[in-house]
């Protein structure tokens, strides 16, 4: 068993796996990542606060290469009801099928299915890059963390108040003129 580290500043999430795809079926490969995503990773809804670390394993499945592994990191964002800029937390659990283009042996060609995404081939020169799929993951691990804190108030809707900070004088519904006998119903 192989242990490598992925340096921030390297390459990033790339990865040589010509020696692994020239082993039988079942071989392993380990690796302890440390890279820097926040000059990699452009998008203006959130934004990399912290080194991507954790560990990935690749295994050798017939012709293919099964990359698993956790991953973590922190991300800045907005909260979705105050909006104000907060940092949490983000763990990726990757689970990817990756796909040679070229036999690793005689170098011809290898005709991938129509299914298989840009992202999960593996390139001419036997690198596997992970790292359009960790910003896939990445994008849909940040929209579960939703809100700045569990108990965020948000932002009033009449006059904007931050509720967290400070109540506002507005009053908590405004009431159609219709239904104000039915409200009376309810206060009593």
């Amino acid at each position: 068993m192989h242990k490598n580290r992925v340096r921030p500043g390297s390459p990033g999430l790339r990865f040589n796996v010509a020696q692994l795809m020239k082993e039988g079926t079942g071989a392993v490969r380990n690796y302890e990542v440390e890279a820097d995503l926040a000059k990699d990773f452009d998008d203006e809804d959130l934004e990399v606060v912290a080194p991507l670390t954790g560990q990935v394993r690749f295994l050798r499945t017939g012709p293919h290469i099964l990359a698993t592994g956790v991953l973590e990191t922190k991300i800045q964002k907005s909260c979705g009801r105050c909006l104000t800029s907060f940092t949490g937390p983000v763990r990726l659990e990757l689970e990817e099928e990756f796909f040679p283009t070229l036999d690793v042996i005689t170098g011809t060609v290898i005709t991938q299915p129509l299914e298989v995404e840009a992202a999960n081939l593996i390139d001419e020169q036997h690198m596997l890059d992970l790292s359009e799929v960790v910003r896939q993951e990445l994008l849909v691990e940040s929209d579960e963390l939703l809100y700045c804190r569990p108990d965020c108030k948000g932002l009033c809707p009449h006059c904007g108040q931050d509720l967290n900070v400070g109540s506002c004088n507005c009053q908590d519904e405004v009431v159609d003129p219709r239904w104000a006998n039915l409200q009376a119903l309810r206060d009593d």
